[in-house]
């Protein structure tokens, strides 16, 4: 099978579990004898622009005719069977849909997020969980500026997202949800439910798994407020307050609250910010945690951290809302929290390190999880499913099309 996977990179400044999925999957596809290219974008290249092209980027938000012409050419010519949309936004754009349709070339795309309804697609404002744009307009966004914090940021994606909705729905195949937590919001909001399929993230086999008890308590991510980082540090000193228990907090990542997250830890003996890791330092914390610490107060769409957890045979403490009800399994691959309550996560997380026994069988069963549901056969297996399923479907929509142009009965406009 020939892919074109089409995808804007998120920027490398942070990190971005979007960017890593995109390239595990055509790793993935290659691997089983597939040809992969990739059609694509990077933020990283807004910085070199001009200040012209700079000032009309939100214009080119909703739509940008150029990379519709630059992809439609590409696809007449070398006739891939399917084209993989993951991430349009900022440079791409839907547009890219519209070349699909004109070189006939059937699509399918990975919903990482819900921008499908919510401009910002975190389904949150002010730290809470917010649905106010959900099956109704996205003025709702751009009146509290949910982008970013900012109105005038919020206008292109609301832009887009009103004026592209039928065409999402109209242009894609398939839309393959990475949980079912995601697709339930997805359906309710109004999107076509016999487009949406479940296709969980997989994760690759770690290099390292856990052996023995572990050494610390892990928070891998985004330092973002929706990630739950100030939740989490407020569970932290409440714990600290009570006497810990005996391992520390070990927090990696970059984002807008790393300086409040460095100054909070600076001088602890309990807390290490160690800032960016690489996908092997990655693969080593978690392989030496006690447990991975997830409290994201918005509903996430998938939880890749949870899983990369499961394959190294590590149990989660997780936010009990969005795709992290499917991931972990209370009480036995992990621990659910009460979403946004530091108590709840503080409890949670000394249930997870008092009993070592308990951890480890924990740990055995997430590992179980991971080989019957997330690792990368299970994942090819699903993905070249829906592939099939999405070329199938246009081949009939195709040869309907032609038997009512046949019949005189086909759309005259």
């Amino acid at each position: 099978m020939y892919v074109l996977v089409v995808h804007n990179r998120y920027a490398s400044a942070q990190p971005s579990g979007e960017n890593k999925v995109v390239d595990q999957e055509v790793e993935l596809l290659r691997a089983a004898g597939h040809r992969v290219e990739v059609f694509e974008r990077r933020s990283d290249d807004i910085a070199s622009l001009s200040l012209l092209a700079k000032a009309a980027l939100p214009l080119r938000v909703p739509w940008n005719p150029a990379v519709r012409t630059e992809l439609a050419a590409r696809l007449r010519t070398d006739r891939p069977d399917i084209v993989h949309v993951h991430n349009v936004f900022p440079l791409l754009s839907p547009a890219v849909l519209a070349a699909c349709a004109d070189a006939g070339v059937p699509a399918v795309a990975t919903l990482h997020n819900y921008t499908q309804v919510c401009p910002p697609g975190t389904l949150q404002r002010d730290g809470r969980p917010c649905t106010e744009c959900v099956g109704s307009t996205p003025l709702p966004a751009v009146r509290h500026g949910c982008y970013r914090n900012s109105r005038l940021a919020t206008v292109p994606l609301a832009v887009s997202l009103s004026v592209n909705r039928r065409r999402w729905w109209s242009g894609v195949e398939r839309f393959l949800c990475i949980s079912g937590a995601q697709r339930d919001v997805l359906v309710r909001a109004g999107m076509p439910a016999e487009r949406l399929a479940v296709k969980h993230n997989f994760v690759p086999d770690p290099d390292a798994r856990r052996e023995g008890e572990g050494e610390h308590l892990l928070f891998l991510g985004r330092l973002a407020e929706t990630k739950g980082v100030r939740l989490l540090m407020a569970a932290w000193d409440e714990i600290a307050a009570s006497g810990g228990v005996g391992v520390p907090l070990v927090i990696a990542g970059a984002g807008p609250l790393e300086d409040e997250v460095t100054a909070w830890a600076a001088g602890r003996g309990d807390v290490r910010h160690v800032g960016l890791y690489d996908t092997a330092e990655c693969q080593k914390a978690i392989a030496r945690s006690v447990a991975v610490v997830a409290p994201s107060t918005w509903l996430e769409a998938f939880g890749l951290v949870v899983v990369e957890a499961m394959a190294a045979g590590v149990p989660a403490v997780a936010a009990g809302h969005g795709a992290f009800v499917e991931l972990v399994e209370d009480g036995v691959t992990g621990l659910l929290h009460r979403p946004g309550e530091s108590a709840s996560l503080a409890s949670c997380i000394r249930r997870i390190t008092a009993g070592p026994d308990r951890n480890r069988e924990m740990g055995q069963a997430a590992r179980r999880r991971y080989e019957q549901g997330f690792s990368p056969a299970v994942g090819l297996e699903r993905l070249v499913e829906e592939y099939r399923t999405a070329i199938a479907g246009r081949s009939v929509q195709t040869r309907s099309g032609d038997t009512r142009a046949s019949r005189g009965d086909g759309d005259s406009t």
